[in-house]
């Protein structure tokens, strides 16, 4: 990473964190253009389940004077700004007095774990079936059946999870319909547990691996087309090098850099991307607990867990930026 100059990586540094400063400000925003009071709609579900609460009015004002929300909007904005500056995001307001932080702490593990590793195994397994249906010479057999893998991109997570779930849940009875594990599973570091969560993750990780592959699939197939025949590859078979050789080393490792970008920045929809896959399944995770606090307007919830997603995003891409020159040498960061 010779290339690598003090004053791009500051740029990038300084990229970074104006990022997540206006993807901050713009979550801070959103929510509360949405009519309504979170308070006043927590207070509700409590009187239509309890049919009537004492002193509810009075209820109402000392919540909105504990979480905040009596203030101006600039002093919640610069509390807000200085709160995620340290992580401290505060109190869930329908969960109280749990604090978002630690709600995000319990999900993160499972969406990285299972949408993470699909989509890591999907971008693996698509770029794979793009680049082989690309090359001059893929055996005809593979040409024909390699294409019947692209046939359920067109379809939502939540449609093939709903399919998955009456073919193998309901009908086949392979797999369990819904949670992460079993319910007198011991939870730890053990075999049990671990066989549990895989057979419980492995219908929603399958819908999202299956629907997402032909996207990384057809992109990888239109960059192996673009680089088959450029000046690098005709020399290269000139010289008799190996054809796994030139494929791997030649054609796929050019055409894959765009790819890499695509996934830096998918990182930041897999917990709102997978939000109806966790509510159908019942998983733990970060999209099923985003879902929780959009139904029940929870702003700090909402806030918690979409300001994680766009450090990780932002995060992702500055990684990526950075570790470009080790996939291609030809880039460079130096001033010429």
């Amino acid at each position: 990473m010779g290339g690598l100059t003090k004053g791009y990586i500051l740029a990038r540094l300084g990229m970074f964190f104006l990022t997540i400063w206006l993807g901050s400000t713009i979550i801070f925003i959103i929510p509360r253009l949405a009519p309504g009071d979170p308070v006043a709609a927590m207070v509700s579900r409590l009187q239509a389940q309890a049919g009537h609460v004492a002193g509810s009015a009075e209820m109402i004002e000392a919540w909105r004077a504990r979480f905040g929300l009596d203030q101006p909007l600039l002093i919640q904005y610069l509390s807000f700004v200085r709160n995620s500056l340290t992580f401290n995001l505060g109190y869930s307001l329908a969960s109280f007095p749990s604090r978002v932080e630690d709600l995000v702490a319990r999900a993160l593990p499972w969406t990285v774990g299972l949408l993470m590793i699909a989509t890591v195994i999907s971008f693996i397994l698509g770029n794979i079936v793009g680049a082989v249906l690309a090359w001059g010479r893929t055996p005809q057999f593979w040409r024909a059946l390699l294409p019947f893998t692209l046939v359920f991109t067109s379809i939502p997570f939540f449609m093939l999870g709903i399919l998955f779930i009456y073919l193998f849940g309901f009908g086949l009875g392979w797999f369990p319909i819904s949670g992460a594990y079993g319910r007198w599973i011991e939870v730890g570091f053990n075999w049990p547990f671990i066989q549990s969560v895989i057979h419980h993750g492995t219908l929603p990780a399958l819908s999202i691996v299956v629907a997402s592959m032909g996207f990384w699939a057809l992109g990888m197939r239109g960059m192996m087309v673009t680089t088959s025949g450029e000046d690098y590859m005709v020399l290269a078979d000139a010289k008799g090098l190996k054809p796994s050789r030139i494929f791997l080393r030649y054609a796929m490792r050019n055409a894959i850099l765009p790819q890499v970008t695509a996934l830096a920045l998918s990182i930041g929809s897999i917990a709102g991307g997978s939000l109806l896959v966790e509510y159908l399944f019942g998983y733990p995770g970060m999209g099923y607990l985003l879902y929780l606090g959009i139904v029940n307007s929870d702003f700090t919830l909402i806030q918690g867990i979409v300001f994680f997603i766009i450090v990780g995003t932002a995060l992702a891409a500055l990684l990526i930026d950075l570790i470009y020159p080790l996939l291609d040498p030809r880039i460079t960061y130096q001033k010429r």
